[in-house]
């Protein structure tokens, strides 16, 4: 057993299984409806908190437009899809990335679960080509909607990493590549590890603070 693999292992002991936003996001299998607000999430979760992200989702919620099909037909009403995702922050930009996800979701694939059915280097390749979606929102919806092989790295992993001394380089490709090369190729083990990294960082950033 390596140090990722055994990193794991200790995380997995510690926390069990992923709570809180991670309860839905590691869920196996998940409904269609639950895929698409994982991909709302993940879009919406660039630059806020996720207590911020929930009261936009809970809004998307009440007015039932929780689905990609429904924000498509939000494309003549922008300004109401911003009120609605307004406390996550930056919601001009978000809300333009929402439309633009879904425009290419219906228009190119008919749904989400088409689009999954691509290889995983096209469907990442594709994500990149949208309007504000960088490789750490790619690779969310890609894993925890999509049940796809693939790491996610965003700040917590890269702490980590440096605190592990697991790397040399903390460039996005690098440590992906190193976490995939150094775990068994499991969409499940890749999701519930992350999902426990981010519980770990997070439990560390408020004991600082405190």
């Amino acid at each position: 057993m390596n140090t990722f693999e055994k990193l794991y292992k200790k995380l997995k002991r510690k926390y069990g299984c992923p709570k809180g936003q991670w309860s839905l996001w590691c869920k196996r299998p998940k409904t269609k409806k639950e895929k698409e607000e994982v991909v709302m999430g993940a879009i919406l979760a660039q630059r806020t908190n996720w207590k911020n992200v929930e009261l936009a989702l809970e809004n998307l919620r009440k007015e039932g437009v929780l689905l990609i099909e429904k924000i498509y037909q939000l494309k003549n009403r922008k300004k109401f899809l911003e009120k609605l995702i307004r406390p996550s922050g930056f919601y001009k930009q978000k809300a333009k990335r929402l439309l633009k996800f879904s425009e290419f979701i219906i228009k190119k694939h008919k749904s989400l679960e088409n689009f999954f059915k691509q290889d995983l280097e096209i469907c990442r390749k594709e994500l990149l080509e949208i309007y504000g979606i960088g490789p750490e929102t790619a690779d969310s919806i890609l894993l925890y909607a999509g049940d796809l092989p693939i790491f996610v790295i965003d700040e917590y992993t890269r702490r980590l990493a440096k605190k592990r001394k697991l790397a040399k380089k903390f460039s996005y490709d690098h440590l992906q590549k190193l976490f995939q090369e150094n775990l068994p190729k499991s969409f499940k083990i890749y999701q519930d590890f992350h999902a426990l990294i981010v519980m770990e960082g997070k439990r560390i950033t408020k004991r600082v603070a405190n």
